[in-house]
Parts: structure tokens; C-alpha cells; sequence
């Protein structure tokens, strides 16, 4: 149960960030106020919203887990999460470096949990 919590963590961090980028990606802003470009996007309140599920998400697993454990987790999911979605979902370009930057980070997370 308490690795669900992390898992859900990380798809509501991640989600949260895709949503966003779609939302002020898609409004071209042309004759509209920043009221009506922003805070009546509902994409982007279901980013925020999604922002603060995760928030809730962090304080359970910070419960559960060892803060050297639950915030390198939920933090790296999230980049690895967003950095794929981002080259599947919006085009953007990943090199290789990127690539290896993604796997070091992950490898890194594993090192840090290992007891």
C-alpha cells in the first residue's frame, strides 16, 4: 500500500506538469485578458489541483517512508516521467546526453534507497 501512495505521488507530480505545459502551450493569448488565458483555463486548474494532490501525496509517503527515501523517489519519478512525456507528447527533442543525465538520475535514486 505505502508504495502505491509513491506511485501516485509521481503520477500526480508528473501529470501536473504535463498539464500545464499543455495549457499555456494551446492559448494563443490573442485578445484574451490573463484572466481568461489563465485563470479560467481548466487545464491548467487541473494541473494545479493536480499539484496540490501530490503535495498531500508527499506529506503521506514522508509517513511512510524515510525522507531520504520518499523525496528522491517521488522527485526522480516525476523527472523521468515529464522528460519522456515531454519528447512523446509535445515533440521536443531528447539527446543523448539528456538520455544518459535520465538514467543517472534513476541510477542515483536506486543508490540513495539501497540499505
Amino acid at each position: 500500500m505505502k508504495y502505491l501512495i509513491l506511485i501516485a505521488g509521481i503520477l500526480a507530480n508528473a501529470s501536473a506538469s504535463i498539464l500545464i505545459k499543455y495549457a499555456v502551450s494551446n492559448s494563443s493569448g490573442i485578445g484574451q485578458s490573463f484572466y481568461q488565458k489563465f485563470l479560467l483555463n481548466p487545464t491548467l486548474i487541473g494541473g494545479v489541483i493536480l499539484y496540490g494532490v501530490a503535495f498531500l501525496l508527499y506529506t503521506i509517503a514522508l509517513s511512510k517512508f524515510p525522507l531520504n527515501i520518499a523525496h528522491p523517489l517521488l522527485t526522480s519519478g516525476s523527472i523521468a516521467m515529464v522528460a519522456f512525456a515531454s519528447v512523446v507528447g509535445f515533440g521536443e527533442k531528447m539527446s543523448y546526453l539528456n538520455m544518459i543525465g535520465v538514467l543517472l538520475i534513476i541510477i542515483g535514486v536506486i543508490a540513495l534507497t539501497v540499505r
